[in-house]
């Protein structure tokens, strides 16, 4: 799997490996949204908490690796410096088809287009070598950086859900592509994917 590469007029994906989850927590900024569920530790600081999330997170993706249930995390690099991660996941993969993803970008790293790039090179894998027939995303209303992302690749809304948020709830906006309208858009032309054959087996295909 990790010979598996993803590659953009700027930036190369590559599966993240452990010599990089030290990076990935100094890296990950405040407002990236981790798993809700991630254990976090009193008496341990929010950068520090992050940072375990990261290196957990990680573990579980490659030590529960299912055909059936899979998240596949990528480093995201622009001239060779880590700037994020990049995560395509699946669940009941073999009969659904359906991917889901998240990702996060360093702050210097943002307002670049990077955010739009990294998200079409896991679609060009999804919808390529996967065959994936749908992607669905889903951010809170108020995270206009991802969701513009997400409707500039062609995602449709696919429902509003309520969900908590620190002491409250607020509403979690959910968009869906389809394999069709990812075809037509024919922006998969600007990702070159290399070295998938030795992964196929891993996924059930």
């Amino acid at each position: 799997m990790f010979g598996l590469r993803l590659t953009t007029p700027q930036l190369e994906l590559r599966p993240l490996t452990e010599d990089d989850l030290p990076t990935v927590a100094a890296l990950i900024p405040p407002d990236a949204e981790q798993d809700p569920a991630a254990t976090t530790y009193d008496g341990l600081d929010s950068v520090t908490n992050r940072g375990i999330v990261v290196h957990q997170g990680y573990w579980k993706s490659w030590g529960s690796w299912r055909p059936e249930s899979w998240a596949l995390p990528f480093a995201v690099l622009h001239d060779g410096e880590l700037i994020g991660t990049q995560e395509l996941e699946g669940e009941d993969f073999p009969s659904l088809r359906t991917v889901d993803s998240s990702s996060f970008l360093a702050v210097h790293a943002r307002g670049r287009g990077f955010g739009k790039q990294m998200r079409r090179a896991i679609l060009s894998l999804a919808f390529g070598p996967l065959e994936a027939q749908a992607a669905i995303t889903s951010a809170w209303h108020d995270n206009y950086a991802s969701l513009a992302v997400s409707r500039a690749l062609g995602y449709q809304a696919n429902g509003v859900s309520l969900h908590r948020r620190d002491a409250g709830r607020d509403e979690m906006l959910h968009l869906r592509l389809t394999r069709s309208r990812w075809l037509s858009s024919e922006a998969a032309a600007q990702v070159t994917i290399t070295s998938f054959e030795p992964c196929r087996a891993f996924f059930g295909l």
